[in-house]
C-alpha cells in the first residue's frame, strides 16, 4: 500500500507576507515600472512618482521624503523601475525600523502582565487576542482571557473558541454585564491562578464615543486600584483595509487611553499596505505585529526590512 502523499509545506512567513501584500506592490511596483522606460528622473517623473505614493496610502509626508531622497542621489540621471523600487524599500525600511517592537509580556513581579486590547468592532481585535494567547501559551506562558465586549454576543462566543484552542481561561459574564467589573474579578482571578498574562477585550462601538470613553476609563480604573501599573500594555488593533481612516481611530482612541502599541491585520484583503508606513511616519508609535490571514501564524512580529521589501514587490 503505497503511503499518503506529503502534505503541501506551509509557506515561510516572508512569502506569506508577499502574498498578502500582494495588492499593494502591485499598484506600486506596476506604476513605478511605467514610469521609468527608458526615463531620466526630472521634475515631472519626481512629482508622478509622489502621486504614485500618496494614492498607495503612504501618505503625503512620507512620499514627499522617499521623492526626495532619491532626487537627492539620482536627479536627471537614468533610473530603471528596480533602481526606484530598491531605493524605495530601503528608505522605507529606514522609517519603520524605530517602530519595530515585539509585543513581549516582560516579568513583573505582581503578574500578570496585563494587556488591554482596544479597537473598533470589527478590526480583527477578538481574533488576535486568540493568535496571541496560542503563541504565548505555545511559548510556555500561562494565559487568562477576558471577554470585556460584553454587548456583542459574538465576541464573547469567539474568545471561547479560541480559549479552548490555546487551552486557556476566559472569564465571561452575563450579556450587558458592567465591563469593569469583569476586568476587576479577571484580574483577581488570574492572580489567583499565577497567570503570567491576562489579556483584555474591550468593546469598540464607536458610534458613541462618549459612553466609550467613559466604559474604557473605568476599566483602567478599577485595574490601578489593584496594580497601579495595569494595564502594562494597550494595544490597538486596526483593520489594514480602511486605509487612512486608519489615522482617525488611532487620534481617537489616544485620547480616550494610552494607546501603547499597534497591530495592523488583513494585510492580506488591502491594497492599502502603504498605511502602515504612514502611521509610522505620522504616529511614531510602536508596531508589534502585522496580520496577512486566518491562520495562527498569520500574525507575525513586525519586521520592517520584509514588509518593504514585500510592499514594493522585491523577491526574497
Amino acid at each position: 500500500m503505497s503511503a499518503e502523499p506529503a502534505s503541501p509545506e506551509r509557506k515561510g512567513w516572508f512569502a506569506r507576507l508577499r502574498d498578502g501584500l500582494a495588492k499593494s506592490s502591485r499598484r506600486l511596483a506596476d506604476g513605478i515600472t511605467s514610469l521609468f522606460v527608458k526615463r531620466r528622473l526630472d521634475a515631472a517623473t519626481l512629482e508622478e512618482l509622489e502621486d504614485l505614493l500618496i494614492t498607495a496610502d503612504l501618505g503625503v509626508e512620507t512620499a514627499a521624503k522617499l521623492t526626495a531622497n532619491l532626487a537627492r542621489e539620482k536627479f536627471d540621471k537614468e533610473v530603471t523601475g528596480d533602481e526606484v523600487r530598491a531605493a524605495f524599500a530601503a528608505d522605507i525600511a529606514a522609517i519603520l525600523a524605530p517602530v519595530a517592537v515585539p509585543l513581549e509580556p516582560r516579568e513583573i513581579a505582581n503578574k500578570p502582565f496585563v494587556v488591554l486590547m482596544v479597537g473598533v468592532n470589527g478590526s480583527g481585535k477578538t481574533t488576535t487576542i486568540g493568535k496571541l494567547a496560542r503563541q504565548w501559551t505555545d511559548a510556555g506562558k500561562s494565559v487568562v482571557l477576558a471577554a470585556g465586549d460584553t454587548f456583542r454576543a459574538a465576541a464573547v462566543e469567539q474568545l471561547r473558541v479560541w480559549g479552548e484552542r490555546s487551552g486557556c481561561p476566559v472569564i465571561e459574564k452575563p450579556h450587558g454585564a458592567d465591563a469593569a467589573a469583569l476586568a476587576f474579578d479577571a484580574l483577581v482571578e488570574a492572580r489567583e491562578r499565577k497567570a503570567d498574562v491576562l489579556i483584555i477585550d474591550t468593546a469598540g462601538r464607536l458610534q458613541n464615543k462618549a459612553g466609550l470613553m467613559e466604559e474604557l476609563a473605568k476599566v483602567i480604573r478599577v485595574l490601578k486600584k489593584q496594580d497601579p501599573e495595569a494595564p502594562h500594555a494597550t494595544v490597538l488593533v486596526l483593520d489594514g483595509t480602511v486605509g487612512q481612516n486608519a489615522h482617525a481611530q488611532v487620534k481617537t482612541f489616544r485620547e480616550m487611553v494610552n494607546v501603547t502599541g499597534l497591530i495592523v491585520t488583513k494585510l492580506d484583503g488591502s491594497a492599502r499596505g502603504g498605511i502602515v508606513v504612514a502611521l509610522a511616519q505620522s504616529q511614531g508609535l510602536p508596531v508589534h505585529a502585522v496580520g496577512v490571514g486566518e491562520g495562527i501564524d498569520d500574525l507575525h512580529p513586525f519586521e520592517p526590512d520584509a514588509f518593504a521589501r514585500s510592499l514594493m514587490g522585491i523577491e526574497g
